[in-house]
């Protein structure tokens, strides 16, 4: 069972938001014994699952401690699941932009949070699946009788990721460069040295992705999340970020990336900002943004969920990863996707409601070309363009909102992924009732 979860902020390029949210869901045994198919008795539920708001790239939560956002997040899912700190047996968070961030930032967080020193806490780095690749071990940790109860999720800062030089050996004659750690260790292909955008121009040349397919996909991602922050859909997810400053503490309870009022017209004069040779057709607006957040919930057995009387938002059916050629990463999500939904026993036509993080428009284009999926089905409130994608914690982030969209729904069945750098894929089935 997966308890309590909480999700802190992402910071995008627009202003930053925390968010935080609620959900529950379940681990159900399954005959398949391949990874990522749970195989031990007990059904494994999520509670509650709680996200901060997201910040923009420089914004609001720009000064916020990576390990500030987290403890945000975990200190009020547990306050929501009523587990005290000290009766959680681990904390587990996807990280990517450690650098300067000091001595384990999550085991930072998990004590700011009030956790105990005697509860072990880890990051852990698959760089944008980081955050749903935390949920997969903590279920497996709940699995094998190794804890049982774990939070797990996502946190990441990327106004405050540092610029690097080597100079443990000296500089001899002449200048030596910074290098931006947010391009070197969370937005370059190690093995093609080129820009996580460029894999996205691949994708749109070799799947015939048009520029006029992705920025209908921008604008639309934008309006569902204007039309979703309107509604209200996202105040139960959101936890407010308080802000010191000279002028006192400031409370930020609304994401600040989204860009109200998209349009094509508008969309369509932005220039390609990876290709200059007059063949690009990745632009600013139809890529995600580099935000900041975070986002966690609570996991524990079915039986333990009973035990306490929460009812759990869901139950965790099945995951997969999957690798491919790391030039076109962005497709990595079709066969994570196409191998969770078979360990689960569905088909692609039983999801109710898909999350696949919108890194690039081009991407999400490719994917729903490939598996044949229901536009209306997919990213029904907006995705990684209008929300932001810090990258450790987008991974929870979109779990999280998944869980609160089935809820809302009255949806059942439901798909979270992920493409990840370097040439991989995540995907999770979650399931309510």
């Amino acid at each position: 069972d997966c308890l309590p979860g909480v999700r802190l902020l992402r910071v995008p390029r627009a202003p930053l938001c925390a968010r935080t949210r609620c959900s529950g869901a379940s681990f159900r045994g399954r005959k398949h014994r391949s990874a990522g198919a749970p195989t031990a008795p007990g059904a494994l539920s999520v509670a509650l699952v709680f996200p901060s708001v997201l910040g923009s790239f420089n914004g609001a939560l720009s000064t916020v401690p990576v390990h500030d956002l987290g403890s945000t997040v975990i200190r009020e899912v547990l306050k929501r699941a009523a587990v005290a700190p000290d009766e959680v047996s681990e904390v587990i968070f996807g990280h990517v932009l450690a650098a300067g961030c000091g001595q384990n930032p999550v085991r930072q967080a998990s004590v700011g949070a009030g956790i105990p020193y005697s509860v072990p806490a880890w990051s852990c780095q698959m760089i944008c699946g980081s955050g749903l690749k935390a949920v997969c071990l903590a279920a497996q940790s709940i699995k094998i009788g190794d804890s049982s109860i774990v939070v797990a999720g996502g946190m990441e800062n990327m106004s405050k990721a540092p610029h690097l030089v080597h100079l443990r050996t000296g500089v001899k004659l002449g200048e030596k460069p910074l290098v931006d750690s947010i391009l070197c260790d969370g937005l370059t292909d190690a093995f093609h040295n080129y820009h996580m955008g460029v894999t996205a121009e691949n994708v749109a040349k070799q799947w015939q992705v048009s520029r006029e397919d992705q920025d209908k996909v921008a604008v639309v991602s934008q309006n569902r999340t204007e039309n979703a922050q309107k509604a209200g859909h996202f105040d139960k997810e959101i936890v407010p970020v308080f802000i010191s400053s000279k002028k006192g503490l400031t409370e930020v309870k609304i994401d600040e990336f989204p860009r109200h009022g998209s349009n094509m017209e508008a969309v369509s004069k932005l220039k390609p900002c990876f290709l200059m040779d007059g063949t690009g057709t990745v632009t600013p607006a139809n890529a995600s943004g580099m935000n900041d957040g975070a986002a966690a919930v609570v996991l524990m057995k079915k039986s333990e969920a009973g035990n306490r009387g929460l009812t759990p938002l869901a139950q965790i059916v099945s995951w997969a990863q999957a690798g491919v050629e790391p030039s076109i990463m962005g497709i990595g999500p079709i066969p994570a996707i196409k191998q969770a939904i078979a360990k689960a026993g569905w088909s692609l036509e039983d999801v109710d409601v898909f999350e696949i993080n919108e890194a690039f428009a081009a991407l999400s284009v490719a994917i729903a070309k490939e598996l044949g999926l229901n536009p209306e089905k997919v990213n029904t409130e907006g995705g990684a363009i209008a929300l932001g994608h810090p990258l450790g914690a987008s991974g929870c982030r979109i779990l999280v909102t998944l869980l609160h969209t089935l809820e809302r729904k009255g949806g059942h069945r439901g798909v979270a992924a992920l493409c990840i750098g370097g040439g991989m894929g995540i995907a999770m089935c979650v399931q309510r009732g």
